[in-house]
């Protein structure tokens, strides 16, 4: 047993420097997502994480660059969070009950995959948005390798995964439907619900589901060069970022 924790500690931390050597942090995903918000969040708006999660992490960022925070989500919040100038709601995102063209900029991170009647939230994310607001939101990619595999295993099964693979507690992985993960859904749904859509992008992220094996992060690596190099292959990437606007 000892020997076994070891070797896996081991191996995590050769695929740490693995990562370090391969991956710059200012590529991340989350990093870029972040970048995009602030292009268009301006001081004074008001700002919406749909699906902000137990501590709302992303928000806690847009302090001081928004009039206003709000977050909804229906996970039960960190105590610590609920006595702060955030604006937290336990509330469906199909039904936020807020007032109709009262934000100014919607953004939602790892959410949109986990929704089972997306056009629903893109109806509800519309009506509360004012005219010339923007939904942004960044999701995972239905044709990543990932992807494919989490779709052929059961949803009941998803949290004991990510919790070996990723370290992430079990109480923070949901069942996911990846019904808005392409740019053919999201163009749909946009157009279904009124959006215009002003841009979708392919991202890369190093192979966070390998990190407990360095032969396999490798691997994975090689993989995110060869769909990288090639734009044929670009839909291949594992993140999508999808910028929408309210006419």
């Amino acid at each position: 047993m000892y020997f076994s924790f070891v070797s896996v500690l081991t191996s995590r931390t050769y695929s740490q420097r693995l990562k370090e050597r391969f991956y710059r942090s200012e590529d991340h995903p989350y990093r870029i997502f972040q970048r995009e918000i602030e292009q268009y969040v301006k001081p004074g708006d008001v700002l919406l994480d749909a699906g902000c999660g137990r501590q709302a992490e992303v928000l806690k960022q847009f302090r001081g660059k928004a009039g206003r925070l709000i977050g909804a989500d229906l996970v039960q919040f960190d105590p610590a969070v609920l006595n702060t100038e955030l604006e937290l709601f336990n509330r469906d995102l199909a039904n936020l009950q807020l007032e109709a063209n009262s934000v100014d900029v919607i953004m939602s991170r790892s959410v949109l995959e986990h929704l089972p009647e997306p056009l629903r939230v893109y109806l509800e994310l519309y009506r509360v948005l004012k005219p010339e607001g923007y939904f942004i939101f960044l999701t995972p990619n239905l044709f990543d390798y990932t992807t494919a595999v989490s779709k052929v295993i059961p949803n009941r099964l998803h949290p004991w995964i990510v919790s070996k693979t990723e370290g992430r507690e079990e109480q923070d992985t949901f069942p996911a439907y990846y019904r808005s993960n392409s740019f053919r859904s999201v163009s749909r749904l946009a157009a279904e619900s009124g959006f215009q859509v002003v841009s979708l992008r392919y991202l890369s992220q190093y192979p966070s589901y390998f990190m407990f094996s360095p032969l396999l992060f490798l691997l994975a690596t090689s993989y995110e060069r060869l769909i990288t190099r090639f734009h044929s292959l670009q839909f291949l990437k594992g993140w999508l970022l999808a910028v929408l606007k309210k006419p």
